[in-house]
């Protein structure tokens, strides 16, 4: 049986921080899932079917070989050291892979059926960063670290949540423009290792001082992609006959749910969307803005009961696709490609109506949709997507929100 449960809204606390002079009740409001990442032994082929079968675009490497002492790579073996950023739009990075059993030996203190290396929400400046640090810190949240790191220049913090799964704040992230390059290594020199003192100069201003110093700013890397663009996608020619336009929602099997829910509610923020009970498992969907859900929390005791690889604790990593025709020929695209696609009862991913899973080369599931019901457009959608694929019909009718949320900005290819 499955129940839905309408959450009543959150009474609000006594408003204490001030964030660009608003009263909230944290020093930060997350606006979206800015990025994610698994972590993987098959690299060449996960970069295979995460670049190549699904359209992200490399935009830098990084290698964590010198940051390893003898005795580690000695326990690497043969595993890779190097990972990839890569992105869908203008954001420096969207999804990152980065090499599993090196991440482990490096981190051995960290339970290994967390393969997702991080959770990465938006917030709206670097000030509320750097007292969204403070903030965890003050409530015995453990931080991994704060600063920015390069590829990307980010400013960040990195809280656990109560399983040990990264999540991550940040305040903006390098853009990559028209021309299609990311920012060259001769700029890393304004990386930070702890929480940054404020004020910060501005990016322009890191830029006036490359071209000061001569940096080639076309000297970064710039992503080419082989194959072939021979699809024609409502009026443009692209190497597959769909294109990402935005990322989320992230599911996570948990140990307790109450437990996952209280950290994600009360420490980061989330508004709870709705709560379904599926064959006696409480399931939660919390959200961040107007959609639907953003996060998805199941317990762990329901992994094995839908079939999902028992050796991660991410259920699936959804990927907005642009309309429900794109994705009904993405299905296509990618079966006869050889990947292998799922399906799950509908009533788990409330608000969607159509998706499919695509089952990466290590067992992650991405979950590919094309509509998101934004919130206060009544109970959540679904439909019996259980069925086969090539039993979806050809069109579907419009719903009040359809095309509604986040929109994606610029050109497809």
């Amino acid at each position: 049986m499955v129940v839905h449960l309408e959450a009543p809204a959150q009474p609000l606390a006594q408003p204490r921080y001030d964030v660009g002079g608003v009263l909230l009740d944290r020093p930060f409001r997350i606006r979206r899932l800015g990025h994610f990442g698994v972590n993987v032994d098959r690299m060449d082929e996960a970069k295979h079917f995460y670049c190549d079968l699904l359209g992200f675009m490399v935009s830098d490497e990084l290698n964590f070989g010198p940051r390893l002492s003898p005795e580690q790579r000695s326990l690497i073996g043969n595993n890779p050291t190097a990972g990839y950023f890569t992105r869908y739009g203008t954001d420096h990075h969207a999804f990152v892979l980065f090499p599993k059993t090196a991440l482990q030996v490096m981190r051995p203190e960290e339970p290994k059926q967390i393969t997702l290396n991080q959770i990465t929400w938006q917030v709206g400046s670097l000030a509320e960063v750097v007292n969204g640090s403070q903030f965890f810190e003050e409530r015995g949240i453990r931080v991994r670290r704060s600063g920015r790191d390069t590829p990307g220049s980010n400013w960040h913090t990195y809280p656990y949540d109560p399983d040990g799964h990264i999540n991550e704040l940040y305040y903006g992230i390098e853009q990559i423009g028209w021309n299609g390059y990311s920012k060259p290594r001769a700029m890393y020199n304004r990386g930070f290792g702890e929480r940054p003192p404020l004020p910060q100069i501005a990016e322009f201003d890191e830029v006036q001082s490359a071209i000061a110093d001569g940096i080639d700013l076309e000297s970064g890397l710039r992503y080419i992609e082989d194959n072939p663009r021979t699809f024609e996608v409502d009026g443009i020619l692209l190497a597959r006959p769909f294109k990402i336009v935005r990322i989320g929602p992230v599911r996570l099997f948990v140990e307790d749910v109450q437990r996952s829910k209280a950290f994600y509610q009360a420490i980061m923020g989330f508004m709870e969307s709705s709560t379904i009970v599926y064959n006696g498992h409480e399931c939660v969907f919390l959200r961040a803005n107007t959609e639907n859900h953003s996060l998805g929390l199941y317990p762990l005791a329901l992994r094995k009961e839908l079939g999902l690889s028992e050796h991660t604790t991410l259920m699936s990593f959804g990927v907005q696709l642009a309309n429900y025709r794109q994705l009904r020929e993405a299905a296509t695209f990618l079966r006869d490609r050889g990947v292998t696609l799922r399906t799950l009862p509908a009533e788990l991913s409330p608000g969607i109506d159509y998706s499919v899973l695509a089952i990466d080369p290590e067992g992650h599931a991405v979950q590919l949709y094309y509509y998101m019901q934004q919130h206060g457009f009544g109970p959540p959608v679904s439909a019996d997507n259980a069925q086969r694929i090539e039993d979806w019909p050809a069109t579907v009718e419009a719903r009040p929100d359809t095309f509604g949320g986040e929109p994606y900005l610029g050109p497809w290819g």
